[in-house]
């Protein structure tokens, strides 16, 4: 019985990297022997342990046959005669394929280390083919090591296009499809998720509203860049600089997803995108059961961005309106989001990405004035009125301080 630290600890700690998390293959053992020495099994689908005092997770030894369609397809092998190679086999990428033993020494029989030397992602064996979650992995860890310069090898990617085409991409979950995609948010470089997923095609059949913005062209005076799904990543890239907060990267994401639905025949112009696009939201958070912190604010975002940006036009009834839309007076950190959001789309576009957003400025302080209306003094003065009455009694008064607020910013 021999114990193994694997996975991403050992790529991680050759990487230089904290390693956060520690899994541990177990050789040469059976179930029963776990659990006589401490061990709680908490595996459902294969023998998984966790260590009595640690709590760190132990696995068996096993193996995998495919046996149908997506990533729960599989028969488990798992038995004291399976090998530490075998087990490594069945992992994606070779930089997830090593092992290092109590001693320290390094386990490596697929190349591993020599990949990340190189900034490879590469597949293990011809068995990466029989689990349609690893396109997403492997999307995940460009986004990842982007910024190490990491790319996807070209007989990987190879394999990942045969996965589209063969129709194993189409029986991914919704959990692990969003699972997957909410980790890459969060990564350095979510951009690259995306990309990958379209160079393998993996983007039509998992976010089709996304990648019907490509080829889509936008007015050049507004958007240099023309393309709306370049625009889309631009904006996605500039979230990224501005927040780690992955639900304002996700409403960057889908701002302008009602784009990819305008008619050719009104191109450049986008008309109506809005509405469009926030129905389609709703529908893509529907299908995935994305959170429904992302699924609100994706919506405010995509239906009211164009409102921000004219922030320094509209009128203080417009402003408040807005406020009210994008539920601000209740919760005040979705506002933030969302003005995050709309400074991303601003700034993506070439040529833009530096500018000053004014705009921002203009609404986090007609809002804070806003705010600042005490509706309980209000309430309590009119309190022999009716509720919507006491309602226009508030509303006066947040018009009122918006106006006051918009005086004092237009003077400096």
């Amino acid at each position: 019985m021999e114990t193994y630290l694997v996975g991403g600890a050992v790529r991680d700690k050759l990487l230089g990297l904290e390693v956060k998390d520690r899994d541990y293959v177990v050789v040469g053992a059976t179930p029963e022997q776990m659990v006589a020495q401490g061990f709680k099994p908490v595996g459902a689908d294969f023998p998984v342990f966790l260590h009595p005092q640690t709590k760190q997770e132990y696995a068996l030894a096993r193996t995998e046959r495919k046996s149908g369609h997506g990533y729960k397809g599989f028969k488990v092998y798992a038995a004291p005669d399976v090998t530490l190679e075998d087990d490594l086999r069945r992992r994606d990428l070779t930089i997830n394929a090593m092992a290092q033993a109590a001693d320290d020494t390094l386990i490596d029989p697929f190349g591993g280390a020599e990949d990340l030397r190189k900034g490879i992602l590469r597949h293990v064996s011809p068995a990466f083919t029989e689990d349609p979650v690893r396109v997403l992995r492997v999307a995940r860890f460009a986004a990842r090591y982007a910024d190490r310069g990491f790319t996807v090898a070209n007989t990987t990617m190879v394999l990942m296009r045969q996965m589209v085409d063969s129709g194993e991409v189409d029986h991914l979950v919704p959990e692990r499809v969003w699972a997957e995609t909410e980790r890459a948010l969060r990564e350095q470089q979510p951009t690259r998720f995306f990309e990958v997923l379209r160079e393998c095609g993996a983007l039509a059949r998992v976010f089709p509203e996304i990648d019907a913005l490509f080829g889509v062209p936008q007015p050049p005076n507004y958007h240099p860049e023309v393309d709306s799904g370049l625009h889309t990543m631009m904006v996605l890239a500039q979230a990224t600089r501005l927040s780690a907060d992955p639900r304002v990267r996700f409403a960057a994401l889908v701002h302008d997803l009602g784009k990819g639905q305008t008619p050719p025949v009104d191109w450049p112009k986008h008309v109506g995108h809005e509405e469009r696009g926030a129905e389609l939201v709703t529908s893509l958070c529907r299908r995935l059961r994305v959170p429904n912190e992302y699924r609100e604010l994706g919506i405010a975002v995509a239906r009211y961005h164009l409102r921000c940006h004219k922030a320094m036009e509209l009128r203080a009834g417009t402003l408040l309106e807005t406020f009210e839309a994008v539920d601000a007076f209740r919760r005040p950190l979705r506002f933030e989001q969302f003005l995050l959001a709309c400074e991303a789309d601003m700034r993506g576009r070439t040529g833009w990405e530096e500018r000053p957003y004014p705009q921002g400025d203009v609404l986090r302080r007609t809002f804070a004035a806003a705010n600042q209306i005490d509706t309980s003094a209000i309430a309590a003065e009119h309190k022999n009125l009716d509720g919507n009455a006491i309602g226009e009694k508030i509303r006066q008064a947040r018009i009122a301080a918006i106006k006051n607020a918009q005086v004092v910013y237009r003077q400096g």
